[in-house]
């Protein structure tokens, strides 16, 4: 196996060689969608050329003169949106754009920087194992379950066993944490610890809300549930999900469907008992036939072939409209329009928008946004993106300890989550191929670990042997799944992202709202702030707020169609 190191994933440059992606294929004939060449050795491929099944295969961009007349020719077009960003963000949103509003956003345009779609999600194969190094999976929401349809892939789903234990180290030992029936004897809590619990979340020892003062997730949770839950799940479970630091996230922006019990019911408990009443007064709508039934019980999902196949699925509904290879130098207001310059494989292109969704990251839309609007590019760039590793690797079931085997001879979990106190370095372990199948050949183990975060910015410093050796030696720790004469770890990939997961600290909401204003306030009422900075880091939230970022998206192309009819009398 070779060690497949990935450093730094910006956006890479597209080149003479780099893969189009950009044609259609229909039985054995296929359509390009730009000028291409098959290899160094062949001939360009003119825009709309029919090409045989014998000349097929992967084809890419041909930076020629006559490309660059065709990307000029894109200036004479107004789109009405523009995306900038083919990640779930952008892709999600252009969907309903095309598919939802094409009557009032007929015209959608989606530029990505790099040579592919799907932003970091990065599904790899190679040698029977299957991996992510950027998101690894979902909640099977229906948002997520419909859009999967839409695109043709409800057969390709695939689902973690709700019944599979979720694991925290804590004092020498790997402990369950509490699901369903087992809830008052597990043991990761002391006796005492249950009991604050309870008392807290029913409202009768979780002191008072603070007003106007927004909470950290620290805080919250050790008024309400008490020291021992704060430090054995919800700390790790921070360091795990957002790489961050409870005692600066934001609670409400976080975790804000919890923090909306205590606002709404006076405790925890009495919220989601109001919540119960209100949904039995106000029954949602009936759930579309279409999807597929949901798993029953909390659990996690993916598909066959991993995360890409999502975002490749959507852009294979508008080939056309996306551009692969647009770095976006930059934006300028243009009358009530908006004029985008990229650097694209065929050279420099001008292209104009009635809207510009910037589904890109927070810190990358500052630099876009700091020639005109630097009081809203100040605000984006507070924004803290910790780096985080994920490290693949893989051993032989024969490393791991006895107890970690179930009585089929498997290694049943999701995965394990490590709180800072327990003196290990690696904030979690995923058990990939306990948890979907195909990941791992015969006889070996699958294992995702995350390092660095909020806590450990460090990682930047030190190699990707340096941290794969972290991981192997917390492994090995006492009670951790590896017995202390495991064998190496077979290195799969060392992917470490600089700036990885937005942190959503104490104040991150206004710090958005006022973004979004500035725009407002600077005359760029055109540009719209999207991306997983706005929405939440989950993919989930990504799927789900698109529908919303559209509309917001059409109710301001409306308006601006009616200005420009204005102008024209």
């Amino acid at each position: 196996m070779s060690f497949s190191v990935a450093r730094v994933p910006g956006p890479p440059q597209v080149s003479r060689n780099s893969q189009c992606h950009q044609f259609r294929r229909s039985s054995a004939r296929g359509l390009c969608a730009r000028h291409c060449f098959k290899d160094a050795q062949h001939t360009v491929i003119s825009r709309k050329k029919i090409f045989t099944h014998s000349t097929r295969g992967k084809f890419f961009v041909a930076a020629s003169s006559d490309s660059s007349q065709t990307e000029k020719a894109q200036s004479k077009v107004t789109y009405d949106c523009v995306v900038v960003g083919a990640g779930i963000s952008g892709l999600c949103t252009a969907h309903a754009l095309i598919n939802k509003h094409s009557s009032s956003c007929p015209n959608v345009l989606v530029t990505e920087s790099r040579d592919r779609v799907g932003g970091n999600i990065t599904s790899k194969n190679a040698d029977g194992f299957l991996w992510e190094e950027g998101p690894n999976s979902f909640q099977p929401s229906d948002a997520m379950l419909s859009i999967a349809v839409d695109v043709g892939l409800g057969d390709d789903l695939v689902y973690g066993d709700p019944k599979a234990p979720r694991f925290v180290y804590w004092d020498k030992k790997l402990r369950p944490t509490p699901s369903g029936p087992d809830v008052l004897t597990f043991d990761l809590l002391s006796p005492w610890g249950k009991i604050r619990a309870g008392l807290g979340a029913f409202g009768l020892l979780n002191g008072t809300m603070p007003e106007g003062k927004e909470e950290s997730v620290e805080q919250f949770v050790r008024r309400n549930l008490g020291d021992e839950v704060f430090e054995r799940l919800i700390e790790p479970f921070c360091s795990g999900v957002y790489a961050g630091d409870p005692s600066k996230l934001s609670m409400k922006a976080a975790f804000g469907r919890v923090w909306e019990l205590e606002r709404n019911g006076g405790s925890i408990a009495g919220g989601a008992f109001k919540l119960i009443q209100e949904r039995k007064k106000n029954p949602p709508p009936p759930r579309d036939s279409r999807l597929p039934p949901k798993p029953k019980g909390q659990t996690v999902g993916s598909f066959r072939e991993g995360l890409k196949m999502l975002p490749e699925a959507i852009a294979k509904q508008f080939p056309d409209s996306i551009r692969l290879g647009w770095q976006l130098k930059a934006i300028a207001k243009e009358g009530e329009a908006y004029r985008l310059t990229y650097e694209t494989p065929g050279g420099e292109a001008t292209v104009r928008a009635r809207s510009v969704a910037l589904t890109c990251p927070a810190h990358v839309a500052a630099d876009l946004l700091k020639g005109h609007c630097p009081e809203v590019a100040r605000e984006l760039s507070s924004f803290d993106y910790p780096p985080v590793g994920a490290v693949t690797v893989s051993y032989p079931l024969s490393a791991f300890r006895e107890e970690r085997f179930d009585e089929e001879g498997k290694i049943p979990g999701f995965g394990q989550l490590h709180p800072r106190s327990q003196g290990v370095t690696t904030l979690g372990t995923l058990y990939s191929s306990s948890l979907f199948p195909g990941r791992a050949p015969e006889g070996q183990q699958l294992l995702l670990n995350f390092i660095g975060g909020a806590t450990n910015r460090g990682i930047l410093d030190q190699s990707p042997e340096e941290l794969v050796k972290q991981v192997d030696r917390d492994l090995r720790e006492e009670g951790m799944p590896l017995k202390k004469d495991a064998p190496e770890p077979n290195v799969i990939s060392v992917r470490v992202w600089p700036k990885a997961i937005p942190q959503f600290n104490v104040g991150h909401e206004e710090t958005v709202r006022r973004a979004a204003e500035g725009l407002k306030e600077a005359g760029w009422p055109g540009v719209h702030l999207g991306g997983n900075y706005v929405c939440g880091v989950a993919l989930g939230k990504c799927v789900e707020y698109a529908s919303e970022y559209a509309e917001q998206i059409v109710g301001q192309v409306s308006e601006a169609v009616q200005k420009d009819k204005a102008v024209a009398k």
